[in-house]
């Protein structure tokens, strides 16, 4: 993004922006799309909770500090440990989010993850939803993926990575993920970005067990930044990632009695399936389809090398696929876990970013 579009952004709302476009046709594409995030970005109607009322620490509760009323935690990740929270309870389906605002400076290395997991429970078949923030060297942008695994598939990533419109690092902003039996939705300040529908294909790969909401910060040397050229530098360090208004709307069951917990999550999930965010509205479908035209560097679904048929969930976009012909030597991956979880969960298999993502 060039210098001049982020002072317009940070000096004008909305309605400037959008007028102006209107009176000046040459303004660039970007402030074009930003005008489809406008129309497209009318806020959710949530209900949030306090960090007390639905969370736990994981690990390094050291590095984890609630504000005094808890309705905000701060994670950090310094030379002994990073650190983590998770939910209380396991959720057959649900909405997950929260308003976020990841460390700023020289980030390299640094994964920031909010994501739902049951590797606890099923260590074997475990299922996922992830939202992967990596940092970056002083002066590069944070980029982030969004990934699942279902039944413990972890042999088939189904990672997209992409470019923010905006600094994660300034202000917060909202990241969401909504999981139903029918469809999966990865939100960014109530844009979608991705969305995942259910396939009879996809059979067990689609994440259908009670899974845990966390959030966690790491060093992810290895492989986060350019492929592991440029390593987490304690220089810098306590890296501090600030979360806010959480909200957790689900059916929370036993992992192991499902059954019996059916019939009293019907309520719960008609209460999903008829909130604002169930619906991709025609604007909002608009603003993805942009987003990922302007913002998406990679994506699974037109990976070759890969995966010489597309996954069955895969709707080929011919613009996508056409800008998306050379990617298929592009391979990321990852684990949330740091150090201090290995004995608690099963790292998975990655592969390493290329050259690709230096640039980035």
């Amino acid at each position: 993004m060039k210098k001049t579009e982020k002072l317009m952004i940070k000096s004008m709302d909305c309605n400037f922006i959008c007028s102006s476009v209107l009176r000046r046709p040459f303004l660039t594409f970007f402030l074009i799309f930003f005008c489809f995030l406008c129309t497209a970005n009318a806020s959710f109607n949530l209900s949030t909770i306090s960090f007390d009322e639905g969370y736990t620490p994981l690990f390094g509760d050291g590095n984890l500090v609630r504000s005094p009323n808890a309705r905000s935690v701060r994670i950090l990740l310094d030379r002994f440990t990073g650190s983590g929270f998770i939910s209380s309870k396991m959720y057959k389906y649900g909405f997950f989010s929260a308003n976020i605002k990841l460390p700023g400076d020289y980030t390299a290395g640094v994964c920031v993850a909010f994501y739902t997991s049951n590797g606890d429970v099923f260590e074997k078949t475990h299922d996922e939803l992830d939202f992967e923030f990596l940092g970056n060297v002083e002066g590069k942008p944070w980029r982030f993926q969004t990934n699942l695994y279902g039944n413990g598939s972890t042999f088939r990533g189904r990672e997209e990575r992409y470019r923010l419109w905006f600094d994660p690092t300034k202000e917060f902003h909202r990241y969401s993920i909504l999981w139903t039996p029918k469809n999966i939705i990865f939100f960014i300040d109530e844009v979608p970005i991705r969305e995942v529908v259910r396939t009879e294909a996809m059979s067990s790969e689609y994440p259908s067990k009670p899974m845990s909401l966390y959030a966690t910060i790491w060093d992810a040397s290895n492989w986060a930044t350019s492929g592991g050229r440029y390593k987490v530098n304690y220089k810098y360090a306590p890296f501090v990632a600030e979360f806010k208004d959480l909200v957790l709307e689900g059916c929370a069951v036993d992992p192991i009695e499902q059954i019996s917990a059916a019939d009293s999550c019907s309520e719960i999930d008609t209460r999903l399936a008829t909130a604002d965010y169930a619906v991709i509205t025609r604007k909002q479908r608009l603003a993805m389809r942009r987003f990922r035209q302007r913002f998406m560097y990679y994506s699974y679904c037109y990976d070759t090398l890969r995966y010489p048929v597309a996954p069955p969930e895969c709707v080929i976009d011919p613009y996508e696929k056409e800008r998306f012909k050379d990617t298929g030597r592009l391979k990321f991956g990852g684990s949330h876990q740091g150090n201090k979880r290995r004995s608690r969960r099963r790292g998975r298999p990655h592969n390493v970013a290329d050259s690709v993502d230096q640039d980035m």
